[in-house]
């Protein structure tokens, strides 16, 4: 069986656990990771390649993106661009259509697949909101985050000038409310109360009530875990009242990472151009003969 070939772009919190679910997946293989200090190799990535860019790596089918989200489009379009099929986890949901757009005109032109937002929220979660909707037609479903640690706001935080390391936790309020609770430690030099200022204004908090606090050590608070709570309430035909409920306590950037690679087995079976996960068939997720999977599973 001739293994998928990955590259991991970028090797921070989520591209460790990319590697260990590389690595668990009997249909995959490393083709090294992409980091801008190819010099920084910890004993880990020793026994594979690691370059400051893709085009130094051999035979790429796809690329994962364990990039902050806000550099996702730029890395997909010059990846996409070489052939190279991409999946991210992009996580701001309002720019998610926009971004489909730009990078299927991309992949189409250089017959390539891209897989967006193929995290847990949006990703998995996407899923199970369009199940239940197919469930449920008419009713409201609420997504209820944590309590946990949230990783694309604490890399959002983390890009605020002045912090030099943060936590931002997720705590869920009910009916799809939430508060953020940032943790940080400031920069010498400058002011906390402009910082906490800087952090509210930003689009990952500036929707949400949000408390910024200062702290020693950033790393005396660090967990990893997180989860989700998902309700919908509706009507099925003309039935009242049916209630569904969705429910999972995770390690955020593991079940991220576990995702990705799932989502980069699905887009190689996938036409040229951009998908989010709830335009892919669940099965072309998944390692195995089809036959086997539909006995097993349906």
């Amino acid at each position: 069986m001739k293994k998928i070939r990955a590259a991991i772009v970028g090797y921070g919190n989520i591209g460790k656990y990319v590697l260990e679910a590389i690595e668990a997946s009997p249909d995959f293989e490393c083709a090294g990771i992409v980091r801008r200090n190819p010099d920084d190799v910890p004993e880990e990535l020793r026994k594979y390649t690691v370059a400051e860019s893709i085009a130094k790596l051999e035979s790429v089918d796809v690329a994962v993106l364990a990039t902050p989200t806000r550099s996702v489009e730029t890395f997909a379009k010059e990846i996409l661009a070489s052939g190279i099929n991409t999946v991210d986890s992009y996580d701001i949901h309002g720019g998610i259509a926009s971004l489909r757009r730009s990078l299927d005109a991309v992949a189409k032109a250089h017959n390539s697949v891209a897989v967006v937002s193929a995290g847990w929220d949006p990703g998995s979660d996407s899923m199970m909101r369009a199940l239940m909707e197919a469930m449920v037609p008419k009713g409201v479903t609420y997504t209820n985050f944590g309590p946990g640690m949230s990783m694309g706001h604490t890399v959002a935080v983390k890009a605020i000038e002045g912090v030099k390391a943060a936590l931002s936790m997720t705590i869920p309020l009910g009916t799809g409310i939430h508060r953020r609770m940032v943790y940080i430690e400031v920069e010498d030099g400058y002011d906390f109360k402009e910082v906490a200022a800087a952090i509210k204004a930003d689009d990952y908090f500036v929707h949400d009530e949000t408390h910024v606090m200062q702290v020693e050590c950033v790393d005396n608070l660090l967990d990893m875990g997180h989860g989700v709570n998902m309700v919908r309430k509706g009507v099925s035909g003309k039935t009242q009242n049916q209630l569904l409920e969705f429910d999972m306590k995770i390690n955020n950037p593991a079940l991220t990472a576990q995702i990705l690679v799932a989502a980069a087995r699905a887009g190689l079976k996938q036409q040229p151009g951009a998908y989010t996960l709830i335009e892919i068939p669940v099965i072309d997720m998944l390692y195995g003969e089809k036959e086997s999977l539909i006995k097993r599973l349906v």
